[in-house]
């Protein structure tokens, strides 16, 4: 377990502690940080959202809020936004709120799935081959994939493009493609990823969604007039979409026989008394349970160095960790090490929050643990649709 100074010039700690646990990329433009979170929060506004969310390019055009890197780290929370924008305009307000929706129900079968979530869900289009979906050559996704890996960022809208343009269009399996997309994203969570790939693919629905021209032409005006291919555009018409086959379906997707395990405490209970708290990467902000109920503790957080230099992660993400802990140390006793997290929760007294991921099984006789702050708590019954599992919210509520 080694000991970082979390003061230390970014380059330096990549360089001193992190050779051969990332795949480089540079820093993106978006800081990590709770203060840069509230900051973006207390600029929010999202008038015009539900009309211009999906607009790719120019920049200044679109309506995307930008705060899913913060979202995904609970720096800004699910409940927290939804009462940010209770006095928008009802259009804008409903879409946004819908999206927070969303981001809830992959959070909900990611921790009923686990690691099934890796498999087909409910279609297969038995694409095995092997190689780079996003070939360079064509315009609309050069520049989409450039901005991929140099700010670690998407709309929605990309990144169907490039979800489509590789496994519908160019017949790589979705799985290495979500894998690519994910070291770069500064909001790379495996519940958004992988449910997102699955549903543009057509895995999860039996609807691939489909890529072709008059989209970028709608949502990135001017990107195809730059185009080399623009005479000869090879996504000038739909692909030719090979019907999906429906795969073996695991029972779990329809039913939830242990409920209190996806779901985690629903109050903190306590072993033995806390002496610091741990943070987890699910969980960074000042509104972290753990963190708000113990503020005269010590605060923790462990790289987990197994995992980075098997994930070999972009270095942006690595740098929004290392600026999010950073500002987090200028008020608060932090220390920050690389090793193994569940190790130092066994060696040491922690109070943690739950985090809905396969992973957190690992830790092992917490002193104290507390419950992840559901936007809505999960239910039993079926997540085989967004649709099915928001029926079963309203029915139960």
């Amino acid at each position: 377990m080694r000991s970082l100074n979390i003061f230390e010039n970014t380059e330096q700690i990549l360089n001193n502690h992190f050779t051969g646990l990332h795949a480089g990329g540079g820093r993106s433009s978006i800081p990590g940080g709770q203060s840069a979170a509230d900051q973006a929060l207390a600029q929010l506004d999202i008038t015009g959202y539900a009309k211009r969310r999906s607009q790719v390019f120019p920049q200044s055009t679109r309506g995307a809020t930008g705060l899913s890197p913060y979202i995904r780290h609970n720096l800004l929370t699910l409940p927290q936004l939804w009462k940010a924008v209770r006095s928008a305009p009802y259009e804008d307000k409903k879409k946004f709120q819908d999206e927070l929706l969303w981001q809830e129900y992959t959070r909900h079968l990611y921790a009923r799935m686990g690691t099934r979530l890796f498999q087909d869900l409910r279609f297969t289009h038995g694409q095995e081959s092997l190689g780079d979906g996003w070939a360079p050559g064509m315009a609309c996704v050069d520049t989409v994939v450039e901005e991929l890996e140099t700010e670690g960022w998407l709309v929605n809208q990309s990144r169907m493009w490039l979800a489509s343009h590789w496994s519908v269009r160019n017949q790589i399996h979705w799985r290495q493609g979500q894998e690519r997309m994910f070291k770069h994203l500064l909001d790379g969570s495996r519940a958004a990823n992988l449910a997102g790939w699955q549903w543009t693919v057509g895995t999860a629905t039996g609807k691939p969604y489909g890529f072709a021209r008059w989209q970028v032409e709608s949502r990135a005006p001017g990107v195809c007039k730059s185009c080399p291919l623009k005479k000869n555009c090879p996504i000038e018409e739909f692909a030719d979409i090979e019907s999906p086959h429906e795969a073996s379906v695991d029972p779990l997707l329809f039913s939830d026989p242990d409920l209190a395990a996806t779901t985690g405490p629903v109050a903190a209970y306590t072993n033995r008394p806390p002496e610091v708290v741990l943070l987890t990467i699910d969980s960074l902000g000042d509104s972290d349970p753990a963190f708000s109920e113990h503020p005269e503790l010590p605060v923790a957080f462990v790289f987990n160095e197994a995992a980075l230099s098997k994930l070999q992660l972009s270095s942006k993400r690595i740098i929004f960790y290392i600026e999010t802990l950073r500002d987090l140390a200028e008020r608060r006793e932090t220390q920050v090490y690389l090793g193994n997290p569940y190790e130092f929760a066994r060696q040491n007294n922690v109070a943690v929050t739950y985090a809905p991921v396969p992973s957190f099984a690992k830790f092992t006789d917490l002193a104290e643990l507390h419950p992840y702050p559901w936007l809505r708590r999960p239910h039993a019954g079926s997540l085989q649709s967004f649709s099915a599992w928001r029926k079963k919210l309203k029915d139960r509520d």
